[in-house]
């Protein structure tokens, strides 16, 4: 894992709230901490429990490389723009990788959009922080099978962190796992969002690659309950909801619920290319809608974006910040003063059809 300084300088007044949510530490330490030295006692020495340090977690909403964004990709190092100096001041970011990773393939037919990238998109995303993406989303397999293999290759050949795609439903459901300053964390990836004449086609099963489907709902309560297995925290990424709808379907909640029954402490994810409401239920945090982040037709609401910080102490949110963007020429670029104080106070509102909390109990 990258070192970071949250508190520097060049941060905006944004990160330094982040940063100080935080105890003002921000590196995360290499995966695998190491334990602190065991104190004496008598006729031996018992191994003490690596001490958790608070983290920050980052999540950004909807990535593609499509249109006026490939260009972009000639420089991976600067593909994603200032918003990448928000991602890096996480501990992890977490972003939804919305695109088949490959040059070649079929396109899906029937399917009016059809979004794929090379494999310079996974540098692009490395350079600007983020961590780990998931690809379980409808249109993860846009280019099908052959897509499907590029990807995969692209995957194991680059080593980027990627969640809910996979050579068969074990790998597709596998979570990744990590260690950061003494947090064990296990991450999810799974859609909800699928085309109803692609399903079969896309969803991976013992014997066929493919995404992982959340509507396989006890599936998805096998692979949380795997998760929370040797984990401090699980967090879910779901690609779920309804397009420019602002509101969680019941699906949704019904969903959520279930997995947070099944030790879900964190559900992030999106769909509906705007943004939706967050808050707490249950001892978990439940965010239904991310909204675009690096877009390419982005305009009006579903040019409102930003990043998600989330604050974990003990392997529980206790604290949440939103520090909003506007996508402009596809990507987001930070708002600041009182435009970013308005959009703040948005998002604030659109908690009120969620049946989430603002604060954890």
């Amino acid at each position: 894992m990258r070192g970071r300084a949250l508190v520097a300088a060049a941060m905006t007044t944004t990160l330094a709230l982040a940063a100080a949510a935080c105890g003002g530490s921000g590196g995360s330490e290499a995966e695998g901490a190491t334990p602190a030295p065991a104190s004496p006692s008598a006729g031996a020495q018992r191994p003490q429990e690596p001490v958790k340090e608070p983290i920050l977690l980052a999540f950004g909403g909807d990535v593609h490389f499509e249109g006026i964004l490939r260009p972009r990709l000639s420089n991976p190092a600067t593909a994603l723009g200032p918003i990448a100096k928000r991602l890096s001041a996480a501990d992890l970011a977490m972003v939804n990788l919305e695109t088949a990773i490959t040059t070649g393939g079929t396109p899906a037919p029937n399917k009016q959009f059809t979004f794929r990238a090379p494999a310079t998109a996974f540098k692009a995303l490395k350079a600007a922080g983020v961590d780990v993406a998931s690809m379980a989303n409808n249109h993860g397999m846009d280019y099908m099978e052959g897509g499907l293999r590029d990807s995969l290759a692209a995957i194991k050949r680059t080593r980027f962190p990627t969640v809910g795609i996979g050579k068969n439903a074990d790998e597709a459901y596998k979570p990744y796992r990590v260690t950061i300053k003494g947090n064990k964390l296990a991450i999810v990836g799974a859609t909800q969002v699928l085309d109803d004449h692609l399903i079969e086609a896309w969803t991976a099963t013992d014997t066929k690659g493919g995404l992982a489907s959340a509507k396989d709902v006890p599936r998805m309560v096998q692979a949380v309950k795997e998760a929370r297995k040797g984990a401090d925290v699980v967090i879910v990424h779901l690609h779920w909801g309804a397009e420019l709808e602002p509101c969680p379907l019941p699906r949704q909640k019904e969903l959520a619920q279930k997995l947070i029954e099944a030790g879900a402490d964190i559900l992030v994810g999106g769909h509906q290319h705007i943004l939706a409401g967050g808050g707490y239920k249950d001892g978990a945090y439940v965010h239904y809608g991310m909204g675009n982040f690096v877009f390419y037709s982005a305009r009006g609401k579903t040019a409102e974006s930003g990043v998600l910080y989330l604050k974990v102490e003990d392997g529980k949110v206790t604290k949440d910040k939103w520090a909003p963007a506007r996508i402009t020429n596809g990507i987001p670029i930070p708002l600041k003063g009182a435009e970013a104080q308005a959009a703040v106070k948005r998002w604030n509102a659109l908690r009120s059809c969620t049946g989430l909390d603002a604060r954890p109990s």
